[in-house]
């Protein structure tokens, strides 16, 4: 895809509100080399080279994650050693597969591939494969626990956020919910305060 048919579907895709929608969008127009059913995509703007880059089903891209499919050393390198055969362009695949949650701000490069049932965490860098049942993050991106044991604490936290707060809308917080919120974290952090100071 040429320059400027990557400047106008990126301008398309941030005119879309929806991430569910973005990614029905890109599955429509063929502008990832695959995206699977129920995916989410976040970001709103298209990677070069973004025909590289296959989503499985179940993936949520949350926003600001980039996939990198190139470098551009070999312009350095054409430019300092110009008498010598051109350098060419590092490219490669990224694959993510079944059930991925990928947090804002991720990084992923070229040639790795993120395995099923994966949550990679906010800010992380994605610089080799990540294997499946697992939660990666972190700079380079590492192994934190297994997606097993995020289930079980995702399952603790729902189940004390309906018994102290009462079921959420998805969406919105109310005022209400937030000032509850606030008033128990507050009282959270005095009481380590107090802890610490015995």
């Amino acid at each position: 895809m040429n320059k400027h048919k990557r400047v106008l579907y990126s301008a398309i895709l941030s005119l879309i509100p929806s991430a569910r929608k973005r990614a029905d969008y890109i599955r429509k127009h063929h502008l990832y080399g695959s995206v699977g059913k129920q995916c989410t995509i976040g970001k709103r703007k298209l990677p070069l080279y973004s025909n590289l880059v296959f989503l499985h089903d179940n993936v949520r891209i949350a926003a600001n994650v980039g996939f990198v499919t190139h470098d551009i050393i070999h312009k350095m390198l054409n430019s300092k050693y110009p008498d010598e055969d051109k350098f060419v362009e590092k490219i490669g695949v990224i694959e993510i597969m079944d059930n991925v949650f990928i947090g804002s701000g991720t990084r992923i490069l070229y040639d790795t591939r993120i395995g099923s049932n994966v949550i990679v965490g906010s800010d992380s860098l994605v610089n080799k494969d990540i294997p499946d049942n697992s939660v990666y993050a972190g700079v380079p991106a590492r192994f934190i626990c297994t997606f097993e044991e995020y289930v079980e604490k995702a399952r603790n936290y729902s189940q004390f956020f309906v018994e102290s707060y009462g079921k959420a809308t998805p969406g919105e917080v109310s005022d209400s919910l937030a000032q509850k919120m606030y008033k128990n974290f507050c009282d959270s952090r005095n009481q380590k305060t107090e802890q610490d100071n015995l």
